[in-house]
């Protein structure tokens, strides 16, 4: 687990990290995932912005929900206590899923949205290959098989559909299992998305500037998600990087970077 500062909240409390000075950048984690996996984001580009990561409640060294919650006003709560003046907005996955709804809700809080391999709130998955997985992880859950749960989670968010375990590079593999074991053995369960907007009806209402990044082989559902922001949010680009499956940044740290730097320093 990384060890970092915290911020109570009325029903528990979030955990995060804070480096450099400089335009704040604020980092949000995968499902199932910790800010574990942005050490070499949060390690860049805190040479010259103020970065922080954070754990979503659920994971890591966060608390779990207590009751009724939202992920899009636990992260309002962290930019207020921290004093966080229009942050630019990464997130992975579930992260850029939450940063969606919060830009319906906070619509002038943030510079910019780094959406890598987004959800978005409403939507529902379809692609064979997540189906499937999702289901013979459902399976093995009820048999109380734990190992065959992680090796689902892995193929599905890790390797993706156009990769065999082998294809990946064993750092990274290595590196999201760590973060997957680590949650189970801190007793935290399933990622709950929380209270949220129902984003994917709402597309054309989000403003504020948006990067959308995809790997090549990722899900055609997170295309599909990544399709509609493109199409739909007045301000919104796509990049589209080769050779990375869900995990953009950790497949290919040096493109990720290389789109992070140039969409911060876009005004």
């Amino acid at each position: 687990m990384v060890m970092g500062e915290r911020i109570e909240l009325a029903d528990g409390h979030l955990s995060y990290d804070e480096r450099g000075e400089g335009p704040p950048v604020v980092f949000l984690h995968a499902g199932g995932m910790t800010r574990a996996m942005w050490e070499e984001q949060f390690t860049r580009f805190a040479r010259d912005h103020r970065v922080i990561r954070y754990d979503a409640r659920g994971a890591g060294g966060s608390s779990d929900p207590s009751g009724p919650f939202s992920h899009r006003e636990d992260l309002e709560k962290l930019l207020d206590t921290l004093a966080v003046e229009r942050p630019v907005l990464v997130g992975c996955s579930l992260g850029s899923r939450v940063l969606l709804d919060f830009a319906l809700a906070q619509p002038d809080r943030a510079a910019g949205l780094f959406l890598s391999s987004p959800g978005i709130s409403g939507m529902e998955f379809k692609d064979p290959y997540v189906l499937g997985l999702l289901a013979e992880a459902g399976a093995a859950a009820q048999a109380g098989d734990g190992a065959a749960v992680l090796e689902c989670v892995l193929r599905l968010w890790v390797d993706g559909p156009h990769r065999a375990p082998t294809d990946v590079d064993p750092v990274v593999r290595a590196l999201c299992r760590d973060m997957l074991v680590d949650n189970f053995s801190q007793g935290h369960g399933a990622p709950d998305p929380g209270a949220e907007l129902g984003a994917i009806d709402r597309v054309s209402e989000i403003g504020t500037r948006a990067l959308v990044v995809t790997g090549d082989l990722d899900s055609n559902d997170i295309f599909a998600v990544a399709d509609l922001v493109e199409r739909e949010a007045p301000h919104a680009r796509r990049a589209r990087v080769p050779g990375a499956a869900h995990m953009v940044n950790l497949d290919r740290p040096d493109r990720f970077g290389a789109l992070l730097e140039e969409f911060l320093a876009t005004p």
